[in-house]
């Protein structure tokens, strides 16, 4: 019988699970609460479960899975497959993840990921990147995350925590970022930031139609400043302009130092649609060198919230071809 792979993404809130073929077409998918605030034990039997219900509604049996796909947040010691910690696992403390669900799955090979490389394998396997071999992806929402592809392989880095792109410094001794660090990249143009630098502006007194926003709702969400920038508003314009530009210069920085064919932006900021991606590229062309012409391409992902889950497989697919990663 054909073997099928199992890509599961484990979030805060859902498990998320899928399961496909060895074309890496979806046959079935399913999704599951995490319940993160319990032990780790029960948060991987509610993997296990949801990653057996799945594979019974595509129509076949545990048996006939050939290798598990596992993208979770971290950090982590993803070569040993232990979760050291997790924002929203209190309970995950150097779990050995990869072993336990292994376990719990009859023995079955899983291949462990961090979710943003996760992610970017998924759009480098079948979505913005899937005719390129070399690609960087970027996710925007709470924070910045990203994963580097380099001549086909996720790059892992001697730790196993390589391209934590939101925290190259941009600004030396910029603003403070939630790492401890000045400066970063995430603490310009995450959607959190975007929203918060629009915050202090807005009580420091700039005039703007954000105002009103702010003294009705209590806050300003980067939706708020991407929709007043459509009626012109000159502090929305400024905070987005920003934004742009510091997602400009951190594509300048990986470009010079992987050259990736194409650039890929996901997240829950890309609604913001091509006011965003046309100024990020504008501040790209304004401040790349003239030495040469680039012709990287930058722009959205296509896959949705389905990336983690068909890049889970997509790594459990290459892992039973014994491609996975540098090998």
């Amino acid at each position: 019988m054909n073997k099928v792979y199992i890509g599961i993404d484990l979030g805060g809130t859902f498990i998320k699970v899928g399961c496909f073929d060895s074309q890496l077409k979806l046959l079935a998918k399913t999704s599951a609460p995490t319940q993160p605030e319990k032990d780790a034990k029960i948060v991987i039997e509610n993997m296990a479960r949801a990653a057996e219900k799945c594979v019974a509604e595509a129509g076949f049996s545990m048996a006939d899975v050939a290798v598990v796909g596992l993208g979770c947040p971290g950090p982590a010691r993803y070569s040993e497959g232990i979760i050291e910690a997790a924002t929203n696992f209190p309970t995950f403390r150097n779990i050995p993840i990869r072993k336990m669900l292994s376990d719990r799955l009859g023995g079955k090979t899983i291949v462990f990921e961090n979710d943003a490389n996760v992610a970017c394998f998924g759009e480098f396997a079948a979505g913005a990147g899937k005719d390129v071999d070399d690609m960087v992806f970027f996710t925007l929402g709470t924070g910045i995350g990203g994963g580097i592809v380099n001549k086909g392989k996720l790059l892992a880095g001697a730790g196993d925590n390589a391209a934590e792109l939101g925290h190259i410094i941009i600004y030396p001794d910029g603003r403070l970022c939630n790492c401890g660090q000045r400066g970063c990249v995430e603490a310009y143009a995450s959607a959190t930031n975007t929203a918060k630098r629009a915050t202090e502006a807005v009580e420091k007194g700039r005039p703007s139609s954000l105002k009103k926003v702010l003294d009705e709702k209590g806050e300003i969400t980067c939706k708020d400043v991407y929709d007043h920038l459509k009626v012109d508003d000159k502090l929305a314009k400024e905070i987005t302009d920003e934004t742009a530009k510091a997602l400009a210069l951190v594509c300048i920085n990986l470009l010079h130092t992987t050259e990736p064919k194409r650039i890929v932006f996901a997240g829950g900021m890309i609604a913001a649609g091509d006011v965003l991606l046309n100024r990020i590229k504008y501040y790209f062309n304004e401040h790349i060198w003239n030495l040469r012409k680039e012709t990287v391409d930058i722009r959205f992902a296509t896959l949705g919230e389905d990336a983690g889950i068909i890049g889970a497989a997509a790594l459990a697919k290459q892992a039973a071809e014994g491609k996975l990663k540098s090998d």
